[in-house]
C-alpha cells in the first residue's frame, strides 16, 4: 500500500462510517479496485484501524455530550440520587448496547474477516438492507426523543448492530433504522448510533492493530489522519440531514451500487476475492 491508495481509503472511510452505505463495504469495493488482497488479515486490520480516525473525529464532536454521560454514570454509580438524570441512563445504554457486538464480533471474527469480505455478500446486502431503511421509515412512529430512550431500546439496538459485521449492511443504516423501528425520531436514534458506535469501533480498532503487518506505520497514520477529517465533517452534515429528511434517501445510491457489484461479478468481470 502507497500514500495515494492509504489517503483514497481514508476518505472513503470518513466519507461512509457514519452514512448508512456501509464503510466496510465500500472499503472492501475500493481496495479491489486498486489491486489490494481485500482478503489477506493485513488489510481488513488496516480497515478496521482507520476506523479509529472516524471514531476520534465522533469523540471530538459529541466531546461535551461524552464528558456528560461519563461524569454522570459515574456520579450515579456511587450517588443513588444521581441514578434518574438522562447522562447516567444514556451510560448503561451505550454500555448494555455495546455487550452483543462485542460477543458476536469475537466469535464470529475469522468468518468476518474470512467468507464475510466477498463482494457477493457486500453486493447482496447492499440492496437487501436498503429493504429494511425503507421498512423502518414507514413503520416507525417517530414519537419519541431522547428522554424517552429505554433500555430495552439500547437492547434491540444493540442486538441489530450485530448484523452489521456482514459487509454491505451499513453499521449506522441497521442501528437508525432499529431506532426508527422502535419509534425513536431520527435524531434520537441517529445520536443513539454514534454513541453505541464509540465503544465498539474502538475495540475493535485496538483489536486488529496487532494484525497490522506489511504496511508501513506511515500509510496507517495518513489514512487514520484523513478519516478523522472527512468523518467528522460527514457526522456534522448528517445529523443536519435527518432532522429534515429520510434514510430512505441513502436507498437508490445503495442498490445501484450493489446491482453494479452483483452483475460485475455475475459476469465474470471481477472476482469476489
Amino acid at each position: 500500500m502507497n500514500y495515494l491508495e492509504s489517503v483514497v481509503l481514508g476518505v472513503v472511510e470518513g466519507l461512509t462510517e457514519f452514512l448508512p452505505v456501509s464503510s466496510t463495504g465500500h472499503l472492501t469495493i475500493a481496495e479491489k479496485i486498486m489491486g489490494l488482497p481485500i482478503d489477506d488479515d493485513s488489510i481488513t486490520a488496516y480497515t478496521a484501524v482507520i476506523q479509529m480516525g472516524a471514531i476520534a473525529a465522533v469523540f471530538l464532536y459529541f466531546i461535551r455530550d461524552i464528558r456528560d454521560i461519563v461524569v454522570g454514570w459515574f456520579r450515579g454509580v456511587f450517588k443513588a440520587s444521581e441514578r434518574g438524570t438522562m447522562s447516567y441512563r444514556m451510560g448503561w445504554y451505550a454500555i448494555v448496547g455495546t455487550i452483543p457486538i462485542g460477543i458476536v464480533g469475537l466469535a464470529l471474527k475469522d468468518v468476518v474477516s474470512g467468507p464475510l469480505r466477498s463482494l457477493w455478500w457486500v453486493g447482496g446486502a447492499l440492496v437487501a438492507w436498503s429493504a429494511v431503511m425503507i421498512w423502518a421509515e414507514r413503520v416507525g412512529r417517530q414519537d419519541r426523543g431522547e428522554r424517552q430512550l429505554t433500555l430495552r431500546d439500547a437492547v434491540v439496538v444493540g442486538l441489530v448492530q450485530c448484523i452489521a459485521l456482514i459487509p454491505g449492511v451499513s453499521r449506522s443504516g441497521a442501528t437508525i433504522s432499529a431506532g426508527l423501528a422502535r419509534g425513536l425520531d431520527r435524531v434520537t436514534a441517529t445520536r443513539l448510533s454514534f454513541f453505541l458506535s464509540i465503544p465498539a469501533l474502538t475495540a475493535a480498532g485496538l483489536f486488529e492493530l496487532k494484525d497490522v503487518h506489511g504496511i508501513p506505520v506511515g500509510e496507517t497514520v495518513v489514512g487514520t489522519v484523513v478519516s478523522f477529517i472527512v468523518a467528522y465533517a460527514s457526522v456534522a452534515w448528517l445529523l443536519r440531514f435527518v432532522a429534515h429528511h429520510s434514510i430512505g434517501k441513502f436507498v437508490p445510491y445503495r442498490v445501484t451500487v450493489g446491482v453494479i457489484v452483483l452483475v460485475l461479478l455475475a459476469t465474470g468481470a471481477i472476482s469476489a476475492t
